[in-house]
């Protein structure tokens, strides 16, 4: 393919779209939305964004395969609510992080069981674990809130690195977002997870134990939405049941708005990162606006909408270019 062509595929670029946008949302935002641009801002941004990028990391990884997980938000809530049931009980909290974290895991295992040994669709299966893990919670902790966790913790949380804006609990966030990365594109894993989504049956007459790659991919998830569990709680400094609520939804928005295909096999990490910090932005913006959580989750659903079928669109712009050059290509 000529310069000119390799030129227009990255302009079609999808992930080079969303940084685009990004960055226009970023700018207008910081001129026209009122402390939108201030650093105090900028950090709370930071902290609003955890949770969703966080938890988007392995979610990635699964619509990639082809499957979905909508439980992560219950499954936050739950641990939040196992989180405060078991300090009110005076368990310490260097014993009960963990334990949140591994009970995540544990609810992931479960989603991974019905989807991949008894071969159940993965749509079904989370919507209602969904249900589930937030009744469960409910029944754990209640309506009510427990508060008073270690202010050593709470405070690390909510806390900047120095006195710039920039919080604290990005650095893990970094951290494990370049393992993920890593991961899913320059190991075999992550060749087995795109090749997956590609096609499961071609992948398994491959070599790859398609079956147990989801299952372990569901049990991370679990995991990680444990972790998002306890640093919401530790943000607010109150565990809820309902902590999370609605979160499923911006995460897949946000993953899908970054370029994976819901129909599986392509994506990129970087991409979904972009789409969080694009949600997240307009999502604050908005709130600075006095823009109601009604509206906002309409903003969501509108961005995940499109997430669907701008790609399907770009798809086809690049293939109709493609067949264009081809069809005025001399013959030789």
């Amino acid at each position: 393919m000529s310069d000119r062509g390799n030129r227009l595929g990255r302009l079609l670029s999808w992930d080079a779209a969303v940084v685009l946008v990004t960055v226009i949302v970023l700018v207008v935002a910081s001129g026209a939305v009122e402390n939108f641009g201030t650093s105090r801002n900028f950090t709370f941004l930071l902290l609003d964004l955890l949770p969703i990028a966080l938890v988007a990391l392995p979610m990635t990884f699964i619509i990639v395969t082809g499957e979905i997980d909508l439980s992560v938000a219950s499954t936050l809530g739950l641990t939040s609510a196992v989180m405060g049931s078991l300090w009110d009980a005076g368990m310490t909290i260097e014993t009960i992080i963990p334990l949140c974290i591994v009970l995540g895991a544990v609810l992931g295992a479960l989603n991974g069981f019905f989807v991949t040994v008894l071969k159940l669709p993965s749509l079904a299966v989370t919507i209602g674990t969904l249900a589930l893990y937030r009744g469960l919670a409910f029944v754990v902790l209640g309506d009510g809130a427990v508060a008073d966790f270690p202010r050593d913790y709470t405070t690390w949380v909510t806390g900047t690195i120095g006195d710039g804006p920039i919080p604290n609990v990005l650095i893990p966030l970094v951290v494990i977002a370049l393992i993920f990365g890593v991961v899913l594109h320059a190991t075999p894993i992550g060749r087995g997870v795109f090749a997956a989504g590609a096609g499961e049956q071609a992948a398994r007459f491959a070599g790859i134990r398609t079956g147990r790659l989801k299952f372990w991919l569901y049990v991370v998830s679990g995991a990680v939405a444990g972790l998002a569990g306890v640093l919401w709680t530790l943000r607010y400094s109150s565990a809820r049941a309902d902590n999370g609520f609605g979160l499923e939804l911006a995460v897949v928005a946000a993953v899908l708005l970054g370029g994976v295909s819901i129909f599986g096999g392509k994506g990129t990490l970087p991409g979904v990162l972009a789409g969080v910090v694009l949600l997240a932005s307009l999502q604050n913006a908005l709130r600075l606006q006095d823009v109601s959580n009604e509206a906002l989750n309409i903003v969501t659903g509108v961005l995940l909408i499109v997430s669907v079928l701008l790609p399907n669109i770009v798809t086809s712009a690049r293939t109709a270019v493609r067949r264009r050059r081809q069809a005025v290509t001399p013959e030789r």
